[in-house]
């Protein structure tokens, strides 16, 4: 069944020229977009996104500049994240104004469970503004119709507030049909001196500019274990907490994991056959924390692996493989690899094979 997401960081030049999502009218336009999109398809698509990770749309792309538009304004970042959270409100009504009555409408969020390196009060602390600045900040106004005191009291030496106007927090909050999780690693921080953060240390990419607005006093800690090639540690049970999570935050409300992957330094051995073990041992990982979390009581519908084809991964291009299937870019030859033929497995079987069992 096909899930249409409707925006994935893809603003249209001319937008972003005339001031991109900092600016209100950004999400007036994606709702026109939404519609012209659910008019055209809406009979042949009936799971809907309106948002891909709207946290790398604000704070990647407004406040640390890893992706486009390169832009380096904190201040900016949290007026784009707000424009993001009224366009889903806004393009979630005018789908339903013209999809078939039983289409979902969802979002996809990639807040990780934010952990602190110790239970001191100013790790907490610290902890609780990188879960406002990644989770919050979304969640707050689509499930709850506001965002967070705290978020608010740290990020006021940037900002008021004053772009939020009447009515945009009950726009936002539209009744959705599911919430889809993107999951790959857990975030773990502590208090440090203002200016002490290590670029790039949060594993979102090098830049000498940070994508956590007004969060200069805190510092992020990579766990022990082990790492994928983006340098994210390897834990299942971050997916566990985040379903349930969610579970507590949106009770009755669906959830699907809408991606889940990792990325190894993949490579065809002499007969052409692409061996991945650390990725079908992180697949068996995840899927049993899925049905942990399902065990426990959460209404998880679906997943989906990120990816099924090595691509484009935008700030590092094609130096990241997620795929389960090999793509020699050179000659466009697709090999599917030992993660590929377990997964199958898996899907047609709904048990978790053996991490050796791959045919």
């Amino acid at each position: 069944e096909p899930a249409l997401t409707v925006y994935h960081w893809d603003l249209p030049q001319e937008l972003e020229d005339a001031g991109g999502w900092p600016e209100r009218d950004t999400a007036y336009r994606f709702a026109e977009y939404a519609q012209l999109l659910g008019e055209a398809l809406g009979d042949r698509v009936e799971q809907w996104i309106t948002l891909n990770e709207p946290w790398c749309s604000a704070f990647l792309g407004y406040a640390s500049g890893v992706h486009a538009p390169g832009r380096t304004e904190p201040a900016a970042a949290l007026r784009a994240a707000h424009h993001l959270n009224l366009a889903h409100g806004l393009g979630t009504a005018a789908l339903r104004s013209v999809l078939p009555a039983g289409n979902s409408v969802a979002i996809s969020l990639n807040t990780a469970p934010v952990r602190p390196l110790t239970q001191s009060p100013a790790d907490l602390a610290a902890a609780r503004k990188i879960d406002d600045l990644s989770g919050g900040i979304f969640h707050g106004p689509v499930l709850h119709g506001a965002y967070p005191q705290s978020l608010l009291e740290a990020t006021a030496p940037l900002t008021d507030w004053s772009f939020v106007q009447d009515g945009d927090l009950e726009q936002i909050r539209q009744p959705i049909d599911a919430i889809c999780l993107n999951y790959y690693t857990p975030t773990v921080v502590s208090a440090a001196d203002p200016g002490a953060r290590v670029p790039g240390a949060d594993g979102h990419g090098a830049s000498e500019y940070s994508p956590w607005p007004a969060a200069d006093d805190v510092a992020f800690h990579q766990p022990p274990g082990e790492r994928t090639e983006m340098g994210w540690s390897v834990d299942p049970t971050g997916l566990h907490e985040l379903i349930m999570r969610y579970h507590r935050e949106a009770p009755g409300t669906p959830l699907y994991i809408s991606e889940n992957g990792a990325a190894y330094d993949d490579k065809p051995d002499a007969d052409g056959t692409v061996d991945d073990p650390g990725r079908v041992a992180y697949l068996n990982g995840h899927l049993a924390a899925v049905r942990q979390a399902v065990t426990d009581g959460a209404d998880v519908r679906g997943y989906y692996l990120w990816s099924l084809l090595d691509n484009f991964e935008w700030a590092y291009g094609y130096e990241k493989r997620f795929g389960a299937v090999y793509v020699d870019f050179a000659s466009q030859r697709r090999t599917p690899k030992s993660s590929a033929l377990w997964y199958g497995r898996a899907a047609r079987t709904g048990t978790l094979p053996p991490v050796d069992a791959a045919e």
